[in-house]
């Protein structure tokens, strides 16, 4: 079946909805087995609909016991139940409707509408969910005021939470009682949550800028409340943030986060109740890493900033999803660059971000997946959060601050408040508002909207001595994509610097141009290929391109590996700098790669990697330089960034040509390693700040360099730390460096480490995902780890930890050459199917890129996926990744 059929969903298909929903009225009678569900909708007829037909949809979960309309029940002639649409023709222009429903949340595998997890409720509705509770118009653009009513057993659910403002509550008599909460702001139905069970919370009072006073709220379960401070913290840092950043206030006078180890999503941003996976909430010292710390906030602040750029303005259907996440992925993004406070610590962050994009990203724009930032169809619309729809939204919204810079970007967001608060609009809603607040006209920018792939820019240079002038000549090209062949130039901003020989920024004066004369400058190139002239440049500078990753391009030049090795030590932008680090490092890294397939010898394959590593040596040992940005320096491209580098993909070779020089950098680097060890241990109590959390990262990747070694002393130096870490960022990296060695101790510190954290579901996460990715880790060793008894398929994070682990991020040993991974991947694609289609959809996606394998992978992979496809009672989760992957684009 191809996804191009009628089942699929256009963007040019939109209709506006018959009816509008002034209000929803809800009242839940809360049981696991069987939850009541009443419904009042107060609905008018909508004069830009096509008919007086109510439409309504639901889910085969659902069982509609009543329906009542103007106070009448409806006959069953009266309406049209079919392929879980209920329609009511010929309706009145006003109509109050009343529905029943029953539904069956224990038996909710999906985690999507209404759920159990750990014996409380909880809901997820983005994006399809509410219509598992209800009928209901559920799509995006239908908004309402909600007022819902919460009644349950007092003793198995204490706590009663829905969205917005708690109106009242008190006891029913029965052993039950309730709660009634009012949102006062219209919302989609995507947006409404309630919460029910044993939880406990750490509240705070937060003084507002207008001289308000917020309740902010972090529940848990009992046994956690030792672990949402950090949470907390972000909470009160994010509101501070947007409040000064883009004037955005808390709207309500409460805001609550719930965490739950049962989620499909990292958090979900409903309107004042956001509920979050354990993952992004839950952190002390004992049990989350730097990183885990580093993400809590990112999370808490993205979902906190949906309070605006998503729920105060929302979508006004699915394929405007970017809209909302793209823009709130950037806001996120600036708020923890800021929370960093330095100009190396923002530009680690920014690194951070690139790699994502390049590693997720890149390879999804050249798949059978790939998909404009505002797609134009989907089968299945759990399918389009992606990285294409987050992480290059993020990179269009960044885009808008590069070309119109950081006043002009404010000044077109409080425009896009001005016009559409408590809209449902759509992107070029957002790109016009932005064009007018600063005088600009962006229709070519458009096209990064409507046109899939990642463009790639190539540059030119020539100098003339006699002149003094130094041209640069920059051209676009996108390669096809599915469903479009062909691609007009995009318009994107390629920031740029020059620096002399000493290393210097050069002043940087356009042909003609009598103005100020900046050392960086942003060109905005439009057309295919366009010419920029600078003038009064006294000797060949070296030119240093796409500073600060301006645009989500790759850039193709031909540097010279001295080139490189100067920006390497001079340049003053810091993203540049560690880009011609991994420029070299990934040119080194192919020309070994090379040598394996062709069985040479490595020591010969890439004569410049002896002084490679001496700039390496360089950067470790300078000391003037924020640990972070070394850290980030001497971290090698992965081996999937390498795999995209490469025309046909050899998971074997790259994997083999990277740790050879990974062994190589560690016997060459031996001593200054050891020192970065010492000089970086941090004393005292543990605390996630930048600069420490900065310190341990460079002497955790030394040490892992170190473990390359396997020898006795880097065992000994590992299983030392191992013994005496006093916080988990330590700990699992110690952990790490010996279950990837031949370590004597390796195999009690696995048994003396689940032992000792086995009450701690994140962490045991951490214990699976880890020997998922070892490198000694085979199909049989998975297989075994999911007999575990703390394996638990139905729980997403347990299966991402191992399952997802092993097929994603131990490419050498799922692509083994018998097929056995790919043999793997059907199984458990198949049977997450039956339990959680969102789950395994995600899964399924690691086999996408299948044509770009050697051809006996290829065939392999290509078995798998047919078997995949044949599968009984497939979903069109996972029915619409496998038909792409198998179409002939």
């Amino acid at each position: 079946m191809r996804t191009d059929t009628t089942l699929a969903i256009r963007r040019s298909d939109y209709t506006e909805p018959n009816y509008l929903v002034e209000t929803v009225e809800l009242g839940f009678d809360l049981d696991p087995t069987d939850t009541r569900v009443a419904a009042r909708l107060t609905l008018r007829h909508n004069p830009d609909g096509r008919a007086n037909d109510i439409v309504l949809v639901g889910d085969d979960s659902l069982e509609l016991v009543q329906l009542r309309m103007n106070g009448k029940p409806l006959s069953r002639r009266a309406y049209r139940l079919a392929d879980n649409e209920l329609r009511i023709p010929n309706a009145p222009e006003e109509a109050v409707l009343e529905i029943e429903t029953a539904l069956k949340p224990e038996a909710n595998t999906s985690l999507m509408g209404l759920y159990v997890s750990n014996g409380n409720f909880f809901t997820q509705c983005e994006a399809e969910g509410f219509r598992k509770i209800t009928f209901f118009p559920d799509r995006p653009d239908v908004m309402a005021k909600y007022k819902v009513m919460l009644r349950a057993n007092r003793e198995q659910y204490p706590v009663l939470l829905s969205n917005g403002n708690l109106i009242e509550e008190g006891d029913l008599g029965d052993g039950r009682h309730y709660a009634l909460w009012e949102d006062p702001f219209r919302k989609p139905s995507y947006l409404f949550a309630l919460v029910a069970g044993k939880l406990v919370c750490q509240e705070e009072r937060c003084a507002l800028a207008d001289g308000r006073e917020a309740l902010l709220q972090v529940w848990v379960e009992e046994g956690n409340l030792d672990k949402t401070q950090h949470a907390m913290e972000s909470l009160k840092n994010s509101i501070r943030w947007d409040e000064e950043r883009f004037g955005l206030e808390l709207d309500l006078d409460r805001f609550m986060i719930v965490a739950v180890g049962d989620f499909n999503m990292g958090a979900m941003e409903n309107k004042g109740l956001n509920i979050f996976n354990t993952k992004y909430v839950l952190a002390n010292p004992r049990i989350a890493t730097d990183s885990d710390y580093a993400n809590i906030e990112a999370v808490v602040g993205h979902e906190y900033f949906h309070n605006w750029t998503g729920n105060r303005v929302t979508c006004r259907d699915w394929f405007q999803l970017s809209l909302k996440e793209g823009l709130t992925v950037f806001r996120d993004q600036e708020f923890s660059a800021d929370m960093v406070g330095t100009d190396s610590g923002r530009a680690v962050k920014r690194i951070d971000d690139v790699r994502v994009l390049r590693q997720a990203q890149f390879p999804e724009d050249a798949g059978p997946m790939a998909h404009p930032v505002r797609p134009d169809s989907y089968l299945e619309i759990n399918n389009f959060y992606t990285v294409t729809i987050y992480e290059k939204g993020s990179e269009v919204v960044r885009m808008y601050q590069t070309l119109l810079g950081r006043e002009g970007f404010r000044k077109g967001m409080d425009l896009y408040f001005e016009r559409h608060d408590g809209q449902a609009v759509t992107c070029d809603d957002f790109r016009a508002a932005m064009a007018d607040a600063n005088g600009r006209d962006l229709t070519q920018f458009e096209r990064w909207y409507s046109q899939a792939g990642t463009p790639r820019v190539r540059a030119e240079t020539r100098y003339d001595d006699a002149s003094r002038i130094y041209e640069i000549t920059l051209s676009q090209s996108c390669p096809p994509t599915p469903g479009q062949k062909t691609k007009l130039p995009f318009h994107i901003p390629v920031k740029i610097g020059l620096l002399d020989a000493q290393g210097r920024d050069l002043p940087l004066v356009f042909e003609g141009d009598l103005s100020e004369a900046p050392t960086t400058r942003v060109l905005e190139l439009t057309e295919a290929s366009q010419t920029f002239r600078f003038t009064g440049i006294f000797g060949e500078p070296v030119p240093s391109l796409l500073r600060d990753f301006s645009a989500p391009v790759i850039l193709e030049y031909d540097y010279s590996d001295d080139d490189l090795a100067f920006l390497m030590a001079h340049d003053s932008d810091p993203f540049n700098r560690w880009e011609a680090g991994q420029r070299l490092a990934t040119r080194h890294l192919l020309a070994l790669t090379r040598a394996v397939q062709e069985s040479r010898p490595l020591e010969e394959a890439a004569p410049g990697v002896a002084t490679f590593i001496e700039s390496l040596r360089a950067i470790l040992n300078d000391t003037t330089l924020d640990a972070a940005f070394r850290e980030v320096a001497l971290t090698l491209p992965s081996e999937g960034v390498l795999a995209e580098e490469m025309d046909v993909i050899d998971p074997q070779a790259i994997h083999a040509a990277r740790q050879y020089l990974r062994r190589m950098l560690a016997r060459t680097l031996r001593n200054d390693l050891v020192a970065a060890c010492n000089l970086n241990a941090t004393t005292g109590a543990y605390s996630p700040d930048a600069a420490s959390a900065g310190k341990r990262g460079l002497k955790n990747v030394a040490l892992l360099y170190l473990a390359e070694l396997d020898d006795t002393d880097s065992h000994a130096m590992t299983q030392a730390q191992y013994d005496r870490a006093d916080n988990m960022t330590d700990r699992i990296a110690a952990l790490m460096g010996l279950v990837n060695s031949s370590a004597p101790g390796k195999a009690d510190a696995l048994e003396r480490f689940y032992t000792e954290f086995e009450g701690e579901a994140l962490v045991i996460d951490k214990w699976f995902s880890l020997q998922a990715s070892a490198r000694t880790t085979h199909v049989p060793d998975v297989r075994r780890l999911m007999k575990h008894e703390a394996f638990n398929l139905k729980n997403p994070n347990r299966a991402r930890s191992l399952i997802f682990s092993f097929c994603n991020a131990n490419p050498a040993r799922f692509h083994a050459p018998d097929g056995s991974g790919y043999e793997y991947w059907a199984e458990q694609v198949i049977a997450l199917n039956a339990i959680n289609p969102q789950v395994a959809a995600r899964l399924a996606r690691t086999m996408d890129r299948w044509r770009k394998y050697d051809r006996l992978l290829a065939q392999l992979m290509k078995k798998a996926l047919q078997r995949v496809a044949e599968a009984p009672k497939l979903s069109k989760d996972v029915l619409e990744v496998v038909t792409k992957a198998l179409a002939d684009n």
